[in-house]
């Protein structure tokens, strides 16, 4: 079925009306099915006053709102697992869809479509007065185009109903909001398949020949295996089956490379790798190799291995099995412009190799990064690209989407926003990605909105005027900052603090003023000492009050907040 469809009928469903309506609920409903009536309840309750009772049966056949697809009389069964149905009549109104999850986000989906909540943040949820609202009777339907989204906020994975209500399906196993998809990340797993430690005293020709040598180093999940010996075929085979076996539940495992470049250069892969013309030919026949034999004890599953750095590039002649998952990861590409942007040389050649890749195989998932893992909070000009390059995933046959971002923290550079932007859009693609960027800012930061949104185009502006392709790990000057330029960000928010409505709207621009004052302080060894103390105090005094825990991926907060104190000394 397409991915949305409605139907307008030309009658309304008038909510000023409803006074005597109930909500229906099956007892065989699911547990996700029991919290979607209740988060019904709880939020039309708010949009519109009237607290809707909770009943297990209909009496009489109008004025009801029916959850799920038991209440509503149809086969879950015969429903995708995150397929939804809403259908609206003047006394009726049905939300039901696939399980475990159909239902729960058609739910959100008509809160968000019909009377206009916006989940912007953990503890904000906008909520528009319904009181007189008139909803346009008719159905629609919708069934995801990606089975797998992860936005990588820590938000997220902290406050799971909020990922529910965003539709990220992949941070919680709870019941009640739909546990998690069955699918998992595609990742390093040599390691878990073929353990060095059990394994490489007995067996060293399990593994890469690097340099005329057997590789011994284990750091990167390592070493790599060499993939065309037909012993380490079959127990990297054993151990997915044993995994699977005991994971029932499974519909995906990884059987891919460890994260380093040592891959094997003996003769037999060497020939295979040669004639493909990528390392990728001889992992991907070995990809297949495994599936093949996976596929006999656990048909339903795919096997996933990522297309990463030397494995990026598709092979000439060898195709991926039907039961093959490709990854591919956007590690190398600017982050300023959109991936198919046909002028952006750096963007060309995993343009070229993801169109490829897109020919040959039918499930495609992404890892794409959206943050500064340099600085988690230094100004970072992506936001206009995030909705072309989810575009773009979808036309290559991408079937998930593990959007890499500030998972250890919840203050990077308008990580609220990002966040915000990358849940909705991979729930749907075809979302007004600069509506949703102006939504957000209008709606969660109030009369301060317009200096933030001054901020966000003069960012990307100034980042594009001086023809700059910065990468994931961009220093300040790759995306553009300079000491005059830092300082124009910080008036930026200076302006939107003094713009401020309330103390809730200035602590929610507080905290999206960190990124100015760490713009000023990579950018500001010229600053006067004493100006200098006091931006690196508000600085810290700002992180810490709202809970920064990493600077950068690898670097905690406080070390970096030392190292800042003693560069003070």
């Amino acid at each position: 079925m397409p991915a949305s469809k409605a139907v307008d009928c030309g009658d309304y469903l008038d909510c000023s009306q409803m006074h005597a309506w109930d909500i229906v609920i099956a007892d065989e409903a699911i547990p996700s099915e029991r919290y979607a009536a209740q988060e019904f309840q709880r939020w039309f309750s708010r949009s519109t006053g009237l607290q809707l009772p909770l009943r297990s049966a209909a009496e009489g056949t109008s004025c009801h709102v029916i959850i799920g697809a038991d209440a509503a009389n149809l086969n879950p069964s015969a429903m995708q697992e995150e397929e939804l149905q809403i259908s609206i009549e003047r006394n009726r109104l049905v939300i039901a869809g696939g399980r475990p999850r159909g239902t729960l986000y058609g739910v959100y989906q008509f809160l968000e479509d019909y009377l206009g909540v916006r989940f912007l943040t953990c503890d904000h949820t906008h909520v528009p007065d319904a009181t007189e609202l008139k909803i346009p009777c008719g159905t629609r339907t919708y069934t995801p185009p990606f089975s797998f989204r992860w936005s990588f906020y820590r938000e997220n994975a902290a406050h799971p109903e909020f990922a529910a209500k965003l539709r990220v399906n992949t941070v919680t196993g709870e019941d009640r909001l739909g546990g998690n998809t069955c699918q998992s990340l595609i990742n390093h797993s040599f390691h878990l398949l073929v353990p060095y430690n059990e394994y490489g005293e007995s067996d060293p020709e399990f593994y890469a020949l690097v340099d005329g040598e057997r590789d011994t180093r284990t750091r990167g999940g390592g070493p790599q295996l060499c993939v065309t010996n037909p012993e380490v075929v079959e127990t990297a085979a054993a151990a997915v089956i044993k995994r699977l076996n005991d994971q029932p539940l499974a519909r995906n495992i990884s059987v891919s490379q460890a994260d380093t470049n040592a891959y094997c250069r003996c003769n037999a892969c060497e020939e295979i790798n040669g004639r493909e013309d990528t390392p990728m030919g001889a992992q991907l026949t070995f990809v297949n190799a495994v599936a093949e034999r996976v596929e006999k004890a656990h048909p339903d599953v795919k096997i996933g291995t990522l297309a990463y750095w030397y494995t990026r590039k598709a092979p000439i002649t060898i195709r991926p099995r039907h039961n093959v998952q490709i990854q591919l990861c956007s590690i190398e590409c600017c982050t300023l412009h959109p991936i198919d942007d046909s002028k952006c040389e750096k963007n060309r050649a995993f343009c070229r190799d993801a169109d490829e890749w897109g020919k040959i195989c039918n499930d495609i998932w992404i890892w794409n990064y959206n943050t500064n893992f340099h600085a988690y909070d230094l100004p970072f000009p992506n936001l206009r690209v995030i909705g072309p390059n989810v575009r773009y995933f979808l036309r290559n046959n991408a079937k998930g989407v593990f959007m890499q971002a500030n998972g250890s923290s919840t203050t990077g550079e308008l990580c609220d926003l990002r966040n915000y932007i990358i849940a909705r859009l991979i729930w749907d693609p075809e979302l007004d990605d600069e509506a949703l960027c102006g939504e957000f800012v209008r709606l969660h930061y109030g009369g301060a909105a317009q200096p933030i949104l001054d901020y966000i185009n003069r960012l990307h502006d100034n980042a594009d005027a001086r023809g700059l392709h910065p990468g994931c790990f961009p220093l300040p000057h790759e995306v553009g900052l300079d000491a005059e330029f830092a300082r124009e960000i910080f008036e930026y928010f200076e302006r939107a603090l003094a713009m401020s409505d309330d103390d809730v709207i200035r602590a929610r621009v507080e905290k999206a003023s960190i990124c100015a004052y760490r713009a000023m302080i990579a950018t500001g060894d010229e600053i006067p000492p004493a100006e200098r103390t006091q931006l690196i105090e508000r600085y810290i005094t700002l992180c810490q009050r709202y809970e920064m825990t990493h600077a950068a991926e690898n670097r905690l907060a406080s070390d970096y907040f030392e190292e800042l104190k003693s560069s003070l000394i």
